[in-house]
């Protein structure tokens, strides 16, 4: 079973003042691909959901300190269960008994060092086994094989693979690490070079926070210094890797699949209309 990292301490500044008590991986997104009608979900709730009807069992968080409020949404309150009736009860019960199901371990990321030091933190629960990472703010709609699926598909095609990037063109280059990328087929690139939110993007693809990595990604996190925004990029990782000479390949996102992100004002309002079209 692939073991799944989702990524949730981001301190989300640029969604306050509603995130000084509330995670941004906690904004409420609409959805009724879980129950019969149309509810309102924390996103991270969805992204677990949606990985669960996946078939991933196996789950790490990590969190920032000051996100508790995250770890008690995920723990079993059966007082609580017990308070409500009719269709709201069984929605409960439902994603209680998936909890049960699941093994969730947490992990705390105490200052805001970046992704890549959320990522390194995992280390010794991932191991020496393949992994999945994925943002705790980010996820997509898909009607078709999910991308996390072609991730997996595409790391299995390719032994000799140390990370799968999932892409899409993209017009705002500051929100996005970006691939020189060259075309093996349809929907199916070797990276020859990632940078982080470029000045003079020398492509038009973005990479998404989702991804397939090898164990190999743990040493190339212990080699990188600070990068853009003094914090540890992901990306400097994923770079060390192409230039100790090892493959990265990137899919991209297929036309009916849309990203979902809650990280500022006017993406967190696109997601509320995507969701609520959708759900």
């Amino acid at each position: 079973m692939t073991k799944v990292v989702i990524t949730a301490a981001g301190k989300g500044t640029r969604l306050l003042p509603f995130t000084k008590e509330m995670p941004k991986e906690m904004m409420p997104i609409f959805s009724q691909g879980f129950t019969k009608n149309r509810v309102v979900l924390p996103l991270l709730q969805y992204i677990y959901e949606q990985l669960y009807s996946m078939s991933f069992r196996d789950y790490c968080f990590v969190v920032g300190r000051e996100k508790r409020s995250i770890e008690d949404h995920f723990t079993p309150h059966e007082t609580y269960l017990k308070e409500l009736t009719g269709d709201y009860k069984k929605f409960i019960t439902n994603f209680y008994k998936k909890l049960d199901n699941s093994h969730l371990i947490w992990i705390n990321q105490n200052k805001p060092l970046g992704f890549g030091d959320a990522v390194k933190r995992a280390e010794r629960y991932v191991g020496k086994e393949d992994f999945i990472v994925h943002a705790g703010d980010v996820t997509i709609l898909s009607r078709s094989k999910h991308p996390i699926l072609r991730l997996i598909d595409t790391a299995k095609k390719n032994p000799d693979v140390k990370a799968v990037l999932l892409c899409k063109k993209i017009k705002d280059f500051k929100k996005y690490g970006v691939p020189t990328v060259t075309k093996i087929s349809d929907n199916l690139f070797e990276v020859d070079q990632v940078i982080e939110k470029p000045d003079k993007p020398e492509s038009n693809f973005g990479i998404l926070p989702l991804y397939y990595f090898r164990p190999e990604i743990f040493s190339s996190l212990k080699k990188i210094k600070k990068g853009k925004g003094k914090e540890y990029q992901l990306t400097d990782a994923i770079q060390n890797l192409i230039k100790e000479k090892h493959k990265v390949l990137a899919i991209t996102l297929n036309k009916n699949e849309q990203e979902i992100d809650v990280g500022t004002v006017e993406s967190y309002k696109n997601s509320q209309e995507i969701t609520f079209r959708k759900a």
